[in-house]
């Protein structure tokens, strides 16, 4: 192996990587290896290359499932990846561990960190056709990336059963804490004033997101006397079949007590704005960045019971869970946290302790560097 091993990412999209893998890129440069990335260019190319980072382009529909597309996009992969040589690819989120294993075992390398990010709407999905799905998913991606090179790398337990492994059969799995977050760039910060309780949910308005719950629990709370505020943040993804328009998206907004503002680079504002943090997930998620960024900012977390949410918050500790799909529960949730303005700030306060307990992005970087030296043979 040469002197200077090279990593090469494979990921759907830019901004993807930005937001979730470059700390961890950073550090492998940091710590001697190349780096490369395979994606679909947006508006981030320019500040990934400025890190260090080889980008190389994709091209393909995020969304499409056309056979003869997904065979171009494997081809495409396996040209970049014959001609890029890395000694370890590391494949990111459920469709390019599909695409990128095969093009990878086509280009012949064998190094590979398998790292899943969610299940998306194959662990939503119910009824036989689901079953098939996930069956004919688990054989296919563990003949993909059999051999000793392969190491798994999830972001909570639930979703090591997707592919039939188990760590007590010696299976290389790491389970890291999502992408983690830098606790020292998120400050804790106080309260708002005031006697609402205001409520923020951050994320891609998607139906697996819940954000319809959201605002129908919030609707109920409301109509129970409860003194609440919905604050939506987040975009549409127009590349997900599930995401909400925006005519819907202002239709909501328009109500009493819920808002919708769109993205918002300003977590920090956002939070220091805000009491309380809202996610009603379906499921689907690998471990939510918005629950980690709240909860570094010291925030209560109101949640489902899915994988992924609670990996990181504990009912009655970091916050309240709750059934999925569950607008009743929802609401009486957040009518016993709009009474309790002590019990959100302890379970804020809890909620960053648990996240400055292996959370970080320190701890997950440090943990996946670990992985590449172990495959790099130092």
């Amino acid at each position: 192996m040469p002197q200077q091993a090279k990593i090469c990412f494979v990921v759907t999209e830019d901004w993807f990587f930005v937001s979730h893998f470059l700390p961890i890129a950073g550090a492998a440069l940091a710590d001697g290896f190349a780096v490369s990335l395979v994606c679909n260019v947006g508006e981030h190319q320019g500040a990934i290359e400025a890190s260090g980072i080889r980008v190389l382009p994709l091209g393909g529909e995020r969304r499409s499932l056309n056979p003869l597309r997904l065979l171009g996009q494997v081809n495409r992969l396996r040209a970049a990846l014959a001609a890029e040589q890395p000694d370890i690819v590391h494949l990111v989120a459920l469709k390019p561990i599909v695409l990128g294993g095969l093009a990878a075992r086509f280009a012949g390398i064998t190094r590979r960190v398998v790292a899943l990010t969610g299940t998306g709407f194959l662990g939503l999905a119910h009824g036989p056709a689901a079953r098939l799905a996930r069956l004919l998913l688990r054989h296919g991606v563990r003949f993909i990336l059999a051999g000793p090179g392969t190491r798994w790398l999830f972001e909570n337990r639930d979703d090591i059963a997707l592919f039939g492994l188990s760590e007590a059969a010696g299976d290389r799995i790491t389970v890291v804490g999502g992408a983690g977050i830098d606790e020292t760039e998120i400050a804790v910060c106080p309260l708002p004033p005031g006697a609402t309780l205001k409520v923020a949910l951050v994320a891609r308005m998607l139906w697996s997101k819940g954000i319809d719950l959201a605002v129908a629990a919030v609707r109920l709370a409301r109509a129970r006397g409860a003194d609440v505020t919905l604050s939506l943040y987040g975009a549409p993804d127009p590349a997900n079949p599930r995401a909400f328009p925006v005519a819907q998206l202002r239709q909501w907004g328009a109500g009493d007590g819920i808002a919708w503002h769109g993205h918002s680079d300003d977590i920090a504002g956002v939070w220091a704005a805000h009491h309380l943090c809202l996610l009603p997930s379906r499921g689907g998620e690998g471990l939510p960045r918005s629950l980690l960024e709240a909860a570094a900012s010291g925030r209560a977390i109101l949640t489902t019971d899915v994988p992924g949410c609670r990996d990181l918050v504990r009912d009655g500790q970091e916050g309240r869970i709750v059934p999925p799909d569950d607008v009743p529960a929802l609401a009486d949730a957040l009518c016993a946290l709009a009474r309790d303005r002590a019990e959100v700030t302890r379970m804020g306060q809890a909620a960053r302790a648990r996240l400055c307990a292996g959370f970080t992005q320190s701890a997950v970087t440090m943990t996946v560097v670990d992985l590449y030296r172990d495959l790099a043979g130092r």
